[in-house]
């Protein structure tokens, strides 16, 4: 009897220790810290002198030659239900290229183009947890996005000694909804993390939006590790007047890899 009574604590311990990808609420302050790496397409348009011009298509191939600088990682912080969380991406791009331009029948040139994007993306928001049990967790939040580019296009006609140089820096803070998650699968340490949010305002934006989803995978009680295919687009106003005019339109989307340390 008091043999079996061993087994049957030694059991229970063990299943308290089963590692689970589903955070538990708890009356203590828990922080997560995320260092990531995000390869995205980037894909951005210009308003020049009334003329809607693709500039930094950047794909994930050849990004790293692309890329000039950049930073990103994010982090939260929870009291039982409650919790802050933070996003920061920053990078520089820069790509050259030519295009043919013909003003004229008869007359062609080439027209060498450098634009370069440089952009910080700064996320901040508080969440409260909406579903939690051994399968799911699922976190409402509500927060700002401020970011900052500045989109410098170099022009130059080949063969002349034409050339032009024009840059714009659009900053703006806008306001968010959105909820974030993840669902076990199958009772194993494997988990889908997901992400959601939209937002809008200061007479900059028209609209924002980020989505995040992939597959994820608990390696021990402080680690895990995700990979997940995450996107981000913004659409601003082509209004001189509100600071926008000459950036447009921007997209970011492709994979990224995580790896999250709980403390």
């Amino acid at each position: 009897m008091a043999i079996s009574s061993i087994f049957m604590s030694v059991g229970v311990a063990h299943a308290d220790e089963a590692l689970t990808p589903i955070p538990k609420i708890s009356n203590q302050w828990t922080v997560d810290v995320t260092p990531y790496v995000w390869l995205p397409n980037v894909s951005s348009t210009l308003n020049y002198k009334g003329q809607y011009l693709n500039t930094a298509d950047v794909n994930m191939n050849n990004i790293i030659s692309n890329l000039k600088s950049g930073g990103m990682i994010s982090g939260e912080a929870h009291y039982g239900s409650w919790g802050i969380m933070a996003d920061l991406v920053s990078a520089t791009l820069q790509k050259s290229g030519t295009t043919s331009v013909t003003p004229a029948p008869g007359y062609n040139f080439k027209l060498a183009m450098k634009p370069t994007l440089q952009q910080t993306m700064l996320t901040g928001a508080a969440t409260y947890n909406l579903v939690n049990n051994k399968d799911a967790t699922v976190d409402g939040l509500l927060g700002v996005r401020w970011i900052s580019m500045t989109a410098t296009l170099n022009l130059a006609l080949d063969g002349t000694n034409y050339s032009l140089s024009d840059s714009k820096t659009v900053s703006t803070v806008d306001p968010i909804v959105g909820f974030k998650g993840r669902y076990r699968i199958a009772d194993s340490t494997w988990y889908i993390p997901f992400y959601a949010d939209i937002g809008s305002g200061g007479g900059t934006t028209n609209v924002t939006w980020q989505a995040m989803a992939g597959v994820g995978k608990t390696i021990e009680k402080w680690v895990d590790v995700s990979l997940v295919y995450r996107g981000l687009y913004y659409d601003m106003s082509s209004s001189k007047t509100n600071g926008a005019g000459l950036l447009q339109k921007t997209t970011f989307q492709g994979p990224q890899l995580s790896a999250t340390f709980h403390f």
